[in-house]
């Protein structure tokens, strides 16, 4: 199935993880709206919305680059509705905008917990809020949110209580809304890295350019949503992915291709459950 014609709204595209999937879908000359604040060139943060466009457009597809911050209830609004006066209509929301702070509770600004909530659980909410009706009309309706499996270890809140709240929170609108709108064709699921990905926001918060090194690349994940987006929405959702499991499940076995430096070992991500088959296994 190609996503020709097919019409994606990506938060958060104008770099990393939801350019490389916007990026993916234009191979195929898909529609990519690229939703995100940055216009402006940032000194510390590659790409704006305009070059994100170029590069979709380079691609194969079609750009329409908009200034969203998804806090903002009536610009989240006007942006959908231009999606569809542009396009036609709306077949696929991936929300992967996510504010990010690794901090202990008493270190942690309440400003800053607002912004992760406002962006991570609340701008997720809204969006596919919003997308609904016009989700409703497509062939093959898909949400997918990049967050992580439920697993309710201490472990993933006690160092970043804040945080894993507010990732968390992106990952129970899938629950939520996989059960809600199941029977009305639209498939809801989240996808996750097992790995740190080579992205500005590991480079600048994480671990600079060490963790970069051990990572995996943006187009892992652009992949695994690429395939999920093939799944017919009426029956599969309510999934949590993590990307090379679902990939090797898919039939893909060559992962040394998505490592920045196969010399350097892999560095796990946040959240991958204890269960989770181990690396080795997918070779």
């Amino acid at each position: 199935m190609s996503l020709n014609g097919k019409t994606l709204f990506i938060t958060g595209a104008s770099r990393g993880i939801g350019l490389a999937i916007g990026l993916r879908a234009a191979k195929d000359g898909a529609n990519v709206v690229i939703a995100a604040k940055t216009a402006e060139p940032h000194p510390k943060l590659p790409g704006t919305i305009y070059t994100a466009a170029q590069e979709i457009e380079a691609a194969g597809g079609k750009a329409l680059p908009l200034v969203v911050d998804v806090r903002d209830e009536e610009a989240v609004k006007a942006a959908i509705a231009k999606t569809v006066e542009t396009f036609g209509g709306l077949d696929i929301v991936v929300n992967n905008a996510s504010a990010i702070s690794l901090t202990p509770t008493p270190q942690t600004d309440m400003k800053r917990f607002d912004l992760m909530h406002q962006i991570n659980t609340r701008g997720t909410y809204m969006v596919s809020k919003y997308a609904i009706p016009h989700l409703e009309k497509a062939e093959n309706p898909h949400i997918l949110m990049l967050s992580p499996p439920l697993d309710m270890s201490e472990k993933w809140f006690a160092p970043h209580l804040a945080y894993s709240m507010a990732k968390y929170g992106m990952s129970l609108c899938v629950l939520g809304l996989a059960g809600e709108l199941r029977g009305r064709g639209i498939a809801v699921n989240a996808l996750w890295p097992r790995t740190t990905i080579a992205t500005a926001a590991v480079k600048n918060l994480l671990g600079g350019d060490a963790l970069v090194q051990a990572s995996r690349t943006p187009e892992i994940l652009a992949d695994a949503a690429y395939t999920i987006f093939q799944k017919p929405s009426k029956g599969f959702s309510g999934h949590f992915l993590i990307d090379d499991v679902f990939l090797y499940g898919e039939g893909v076995t060559d992962f040394e291709k998505y490592r920045v430096d196969p010399t350097q070992p892999l560095a796990p991500d946040f959240f991958v459950p204890d269960d989770t088959p181990p690396l080795s296994s997918l070779r």
